[in-house]
């Protein structure tokens, strides 16, 4: 022993020692926007003995470990919530994190992390195409964009035939149930903002359907859900050729007169083509952002004609011989679905509710800087707007026409009808010119959930985004299919009560049960009553709704035109 004890003291004092490293694991990073707090990887001390005190040992310095990070594309994505991850700030703590026995092949250093990283990869993950969706694929919106959105699909043609639930309902039921119905679809519109992010599961509910089937059930949400959205933007594309189509026939008619040379003018179904053509080209544009300022447009037009029809109303006079007596005709079966068939016009006037939770889906969100805050002071901005539009327009439509009112007509139908000579032609073609416009922005709207959809199956099955030239295709397609529809199907306006019964829980009930279901309110508190007390009462309309649009169609009768429009 003491020979090798002379040897080690006969070492030169140069000879470093070098004592062995522990490999490390690897650090778990996140981008900044997480907040998260660095793990700093530990290494094992090496024990020394006194013989190697008076050595100079010079630590191998460690390989940088590899960072480990989210990929930049899913820092936006709407299942990746950009909530931290870990305790920062205030609620950070010093005490050391124990680490679980890790399970099967899960690597021991992601464990403290597991079960919020494991959740809001498996969030992503159920999602991947969303960066390639029109609707999720831009997220730069602000408040002024969901104005322009929410104040054009919120005021339209549907507006025009508020007047008509008046001719039944009367002079004081007509406004206690349009303001009643005003508020109660502000309310529930509320909700949907408020429910658009759930920063406990880190998850985006980007369309509507999405939130209905996580709150419902896969099928419940569904078959509860399904069959009205594809209404409100299948549907409501289909009415909008329609009535672009019949106001360009109009207007040509208008600024032609009888000093019209064309021996063979346009036929419905032509003008219908046109419209349809016009709104296919603009449907190219790639995402819901990228449609902003066609929405701007149809919001201005939408005003414009709105307030140009009941300002040139009310400045031509009453007509003669009007009656605001309620005309409610028949037995007393009759005159009680008539009443409950003018709820349904009123109900249809009020839509948007299904655009809602993809107009917010545009904009970024962080914990500290919620898309619902820009976005709630969008939509106020916009439903000021649209009240100043919606009641005048009924109050004064009624106001000028009374009974007179076609009952399957609107307020463009009976100003044509009825000051087509007393009104100068420059007006009424301007009147028309906005009506025009504003239904060809809508449509690219209310189609852009239809396109999601299509370019969501294509996604899902090949892993890939869309190109440019399938996109085109898909969004041709889906035009020239409803432009067939209105072809086809020219009576649709005729169950405007019916629809208005189907398409009512979208708007006046869903968002109440999807409330309570997420945000569990304390029981028997008033948001408790006041959600289960509106949520019942919306299903409850729904299905009186429907029977009433039922009855009303059977019992007045709808000229049945197929492939025949007028």
């Amino acid at each position: 022993m003491a020979g090798v004890e002379d040897q080690v003291s006969s070492l030169p004092n140069s000879l470093p020692i070098t004592p062995r490293t522990v490999n490390t694991a690897p650090m778990f990073h996140h981008d900044d926007q997480f907040g998260s707090v660095p793990i700093t990887p530990r290494t094992a001390s090496v024990a020394q003995t006194p013989s190697m005190l008076s050595l100079p040992i010079t630590p191998r310095t460690a390989r940088t470990p590899s960072i480990v990070s989210l990929p930049p594309s899913q820092f936006h994505s709407p299942s990746l919530s950009r909530s931290p991850l870990l305790l920062t700030g205030d609620h950070a703590t010093n005490k050391p994190v124990k680490t679980p026995r890790s399970r099967g092949l899960t690597p021991r250093f992601i464990t403290p992390l597991g079960s919020p990283l494991r959740k809001a990869l498996k969030m992503t993950i159920l999602d991947p195409q969303d960066a390639w969706l029109p609707i999720t694929e831009s997220r730069n919106g602000n408040a002024f964009y969901a104005a322009f959105h929410t104040l054009c699909s919120g005021i339209g043609i549907q507006a025009l035939v508020l007047p008509v639930a008046f001719t039944i309902l009367g002079w004081a039921w007509g406004i206690i149930v349009l303001t009643v119905a005003f508020v109660w679809q502000l309310y529930t519109l509320y909700l949907m903002v408020q429910l658009h992010e759930n920063h406990e599961l880190g998850l985006r509910y980007s369309r509507y359907l999405q939130l209905a089937c996580a709150t419902f059930g896969e099928n419940l949400g569904k078959l509860s859900s399904a069959f009205p959205l594809g209404y409100l933007s299948a549907g409501t594309c289909c009415a909008l050729i329609i009535i672009g189509g019949s106001t360009a026939k109009l207007l040509y008619e208008t600024l032609c007169g009888a000093t019209c040379s064309n021996p063979k003018p346009l036929t419905v179904v032509e003008w219908y083509l046109v419209f349809t053509c016009v709104a296919v080209v603009l449907a190219q544009l790639p995402n819901l952002n990228s449609i902003a300022g066609i929405s701007l447009v149809g919001a201005l037009t939408a005003v414009g004609y709105c307030t140009a029809l009941w300002t040139v109303s009310v400045a031509e006079g009453r007509l003669p011989n009007v009656s605001y007596e309620p005309v409610r005709k028949g037995s007393q079966v009759n005159k009680i679905f008539d009443l409950l068939n003018a709820f349904g016009i009123i109900a249809f006037a009020f839509r948007g509710h299904n655009l809602i939770l993809e107009i917010q889906a545009t904009m970024p969100s962080s914990e500290k800087h919620p898309s619902r805050v820009p976005m709630w002071r969008g939509v106020q901005f916009a439903y000021l707007l649209i009240a100043m539009c919606l009641f005048p327009l009924a109050i004064g439509g009624y106001w000028a026409y009374g009974h007179l009112i076609p009952a399957n007509g609107s307020v463009l139908t009976a100003l044509f009808a009825f000051h087509s000579q007393d009104v100068s032609r420059s007006v009424l073609a301007l009147i028309s010119i906005f009506v025009i416009i504003n239904a060809v922005s809508s449509f690219q709207l209310y189609g852009m959930p239809m396109f999601d959809d299509m370019e969501s199956a294509y996604t899902t099955r090949c892993k890939k985004a869309c190109p440019w030239w399938l996109r085109s295709i898909f969004r041709a397609i889906f035009g020239f299919v409803c432009f067939f529809i209105a072809v086809a199907l020219p009576f649709l306006g005729s169950f405007t009560g019916l629809i208005g019964g189907i398409a009512l829980p979208i708007t006046f009930a869903h968002p109440c049960f999807m409330w309570l279901k997420v945000k569990k309110p304390k029981k028997y508190s008033l948001s408790w009553w006041v959600n289960w007390g509106l949520g019942l009462l919306g299903m409850g309309l729904s299905g009186i709704l429907i029977a009433a649009g039922l009855y009303v169609v059977i019992d007045t009768g709808v000229k049945i035109s197929f492939f025949n429009p007028q």
